[in-house]
């Protein structure tokens, strides 16, 4: 729900002097890139600072620098966020946009090239009324960056099979090449299910050309269908999905969580808020007898189940997390799953977050009742507090000791999973922590993709900001659905996920069941592959890079040296491949496969074009399962340019006013733009006739893009065809857009620009 001032709050504000803040020592970054994580508390009426020092960058800024920032605050509309360059310029990032959303999560593109390099850079954030609070996150300056040329992709044919325990299945894996040269990339399977093997013949293929994927199965398989995904790792890993069903196995079975009886529970909490003044908010007694309610089910089924008390950083007289722990499995490797348990004061939560709570709470009285045996241990988390800064996680985070911290190898977040008109979204998708989630999803031909819309906005936060690798399911929230996504999921397109987003109307009829069940059993394969025997490798191991970062002129090579570990288990053969390089630039092993428990030499060479940046490089070491580590790679000296980019920043569109412009530079482009050139454009306006919508070229000729048509339709979000052939590529394009009738206000949200599709 959108929330609104008193006239008093407003008038206050003219009366508040902001305070500057101190800012803290800066983080220092060698190369051209740097973040800093640490928290600066944003108060009311306040302009704070968060810095970064550059040093060793050896190249000029990019006239398309990236600046990822991720605020948490209750009212952005408040704030006004600034990049502030070495020599004192100041870069408006967020200039008061946005009203009384919550939370800024966004990469803004910016034009440093007048800039020098190295030096302390700040961001600094400007709270300008009163009644709302924050802090900055974390915050990232990259200076330069590019995208490989080269791309592939891999498919299977057929997708899945049946295949009796004891015997084998095989498919056809392809590869194409999509974009640039072909390349040698690596095949693996991950996925398979304890008793299953996969061999490739032949085990790597230029892109282009197939090979043969055989798993054979023993007869003590579990019977089930399996989604095992394919991976093929070139200068990018891409993946397939292969569908796997066995029959007639004997080991235990994942299961199938009752729809029916996590809807039981979404019922219980709507009855709980109904009798408690219409919310479960954290301060509330509906929250308590939430509390009570999910206690008394995971004691009765035989968990050990703690209150913890929030004793710092949450809000005055919320109520305590809940822990649960079943018994069993090896105490050094804790898988957690968790959701928070607390809803806003607007309505009584029940796809934010009872969907989450109640679909957790069901898979753990599952697993009580099946009581397999365990090979890892599981814990579950409800949290207090969420809503009002992830607090409560946040406080069971700061209270683990740091080698409790460590046991915890992976936790799962589930927040909003029943939303009407969702998606499917999965928190770090690509990483290995999602695996298992992600591979449910694709059995079922979802195409899951990353939750942008989340990120930092749920209590998987607390464990990442703490080291803890962390995932989670999500169907979305007030963001609105694209054509791209309605096509592939159903759903309304420009429609918000959840209609019910923090509003009164979140109740039991705000949940989709199909939602809630693709969410719930993904839930359960994913606890049943991480601490069931079922799902649980005989064989495991680990990688590194040492030194972890290095830095090379344009045209140089830089070593270092990729070392395995066997984890448990034999020592096994592992393959070894990069991803994520930029272009111009090749990565090479010697030897390219060891068994773990050996090292291999990583040579990165550059040519004299690989644009300058700093690039985050990917070491995959491929065997029973794929381990990754990171090499930080600064390229200095080198060229680079591109013929696209995107202007992300928000800019409000004034009632029967001038026209605004949005900015974008393009830089570095060599080639001629195209008659073909295409222009992508996102407005929210309730009434787009009473628009012009134009592109402004670097010597300021128009080209009408959307000319008042459309009377009360709502939102331009299309793609223009424009012929800018007669155009110099390089220089700043506006977007330039002006509202010429009263009574309807908007805002620019995104727009992009391709000279060269």
């Amino acid at each position: 729900m959108r929330r609104r001032r008193s006239l008093l709050a407003t008038a206050m504000t003219a009366l508040v002097t902001a305070a500057l803040a101190l800012p803290a020592t800066p983080v220092l970054a060698a190369g051209c890139s740097g973040t800093n994580d640490g928290d600066v508390a944003i108060g009311d009426n306040t302009t704070v600072e968060s810095s970064i020092l550059i040093e060793g960058c050896a190249s000029a800024p990019s006239a398309t620098a990236t600046v990822p920032v991720k605020i948490v605050h209750t009212y952005i509309g408040d704030l006004q966020v600034s990049l502030i360059a070495p020599d004192g310029s100041a870069y408006v990032l967020h200039n008061r946009s946005g009203g009384s959303a919550d939370n800024i999560d966004q990469t803004y593109t910016v034009n440093l090239s007048s800039e020098t390099s190295n030096g302390t850079w700040k961001l600094r954030v400007n709270d300008n009324a009163n009644n709302d609070t924050g802090r900055i996150d974390a915050w990232t300056l990259n200076l330069g960056g590019s995208t490989p040329a080269n791309d592939f992709s891999v498919a299977v044919s057929p997708t899945s099979g049946t295949v009796a325990a004891g015997s084998n299945a095989t498919t056809t894996v392809q590869t194409q090449t999509t974009n640039g040269q072909a390349q040698t990339v690596a095949l693996t399977a991950s996925g398979l299910p304890s008793g299953a093997t996969a061999s490739f013949s032949p085990s790597s293929v230029q892109t282009g050309s197939n090979s043969t994927l055989t798993i054979s199965t023993t007869a003590s398989i579990s019977s089930g269908t399996y989604p095992i995904t394919v991976s093929a790792a070139g200068s990018t890993t891409k993946t397939a999905t292969y569908s796997l069903t066995v029959t007639g196995g004997t080991g235990p079975q994942i299961p199938d969580i009752d729809i029916a009886a996590v809807k039981a529970h979404l019922t219980a909490f709507g009855t709980i808020a109904s009798q408690n003044g219409g919310n479960r908010r954290s301060t509330s007694a509906g929250y308590r007898a939430s509390v009570a309610y999910v206690k008394d089910k995971l004691t009765a089924a035989g968990y050990t189940v703690t209150e913890q008390p929030c004793t710092s950083g949450c809000t005055s007289g919320a109520g305590p997390n809940v822990i649960a722990e079943w018994p069993g499995g090896n105490a050094n490797n804790v898988y957690m799953f968790g959701a928070h348990l607390d809803g806003v004061s607007a309505g009584p939560g029940i796809n934010d977050n009872g969907s989450g709570s109640a679909a957790l709470l069901e898979t753990a009285l599952v697993l009580a009742q099946r009581n397999p045996t365990m090979a890892n241990k599981v814990r579950f988390g409800w949290w207090t507090d969420e809503e009002q800064g992830l607090n409560g996680s946040r406080f069971y985070v700061s209270q683990l000791p740091s080698a409790e911290r460590t046991k915890i190898k992976t936790y799962h977040n589930f927040d909003m999973v029943g939303s009407t008109n969702g998606g499917y979204f999965i928190n770090n998708i690509t990483s290995a922590q999602s695996t298992h989630m992600k591979a449910y999803w694709d059995s079922l031909g979802l195409s899951p993709e990353e939750n942008t819309e989340g990120r930092n906005r749920s209590d998987d936060a607390s464990f990442t900001n703490a080291g803890i690798p962390a995932s989670g399911y999500a169907m979305g929230a007030s963001a609105r659905k694209t054509a791209a996504q309605a096509t592939k999921w159903g759903g309304t397109s420009g429609a918000a996920f959840d209609p019910c987003y923090h509003a009164s109307c979140d109740t039991t009829a705000n949940i989709s069941d199909t939602h809630l069940n693709r969410a719930v059993d993904g839930i359960a394969y994913t606890l049943w592959k991480s601490a069931v025997g079922t799902g649980t490798p005989s064989q495991d191991f680990s990688v590194s890079v040492s030194p972890t970062s290095g830095s090379v002129a344009a045209g140089s090579s830089v070593s270092a040296t990729v070392g395995t570990a066997t984890v448990s288990g034999s020592a096994q053969t592992v393959q070894l491949s990069a991803s994520g390089l930029p272009s111009g630039a090749t990565a090479s092993f010697s030897p390219a496969s060891v068994q773990t428990g050996a090292n291999s030499a990583l040579t990165i060479s550059t040519t004299a074009s690989t644009p300058a940046g700093t690039y985050p490089v990917t070491i995959t070491a491929a065997g029973t399962a794929n381990r990754n580590a990171t090499y930080t790679l600064t390229v200095t000296g080198g060229g680079g340019g591109s013929c696209n980019g995107t202007n992300p920043n928000d800019v409000s569109i004034p009632d029967a006013g001038a026209a605004v412009d949005s900015d974008l530079v393009i830089s570095g482009c060599s080639a001629t733009p195209s008659a073909s050139s295409v222009v992508t454009v996102r407005i929210v306006h309730p009434y787009v006739g009473d628009l012009t919508v134009a592109l402004i070229a670097p010597d300021g000729t128009s080209y009408t893009l959307h000319s008042r048509t459309g009377g009360s339709a709502d939102n331009i979000d299309r793609t223009f065809t424009v012929n800018l052939s007669s155009e110099a590529a390089n220089g700043t394009w506006k977007l330039r857009v002006r509202d010429l009738a009263a009574s309807d206000v908007g805002t620019i949200d995104t727009w992009g620009l391709n000279l060269a599709p």
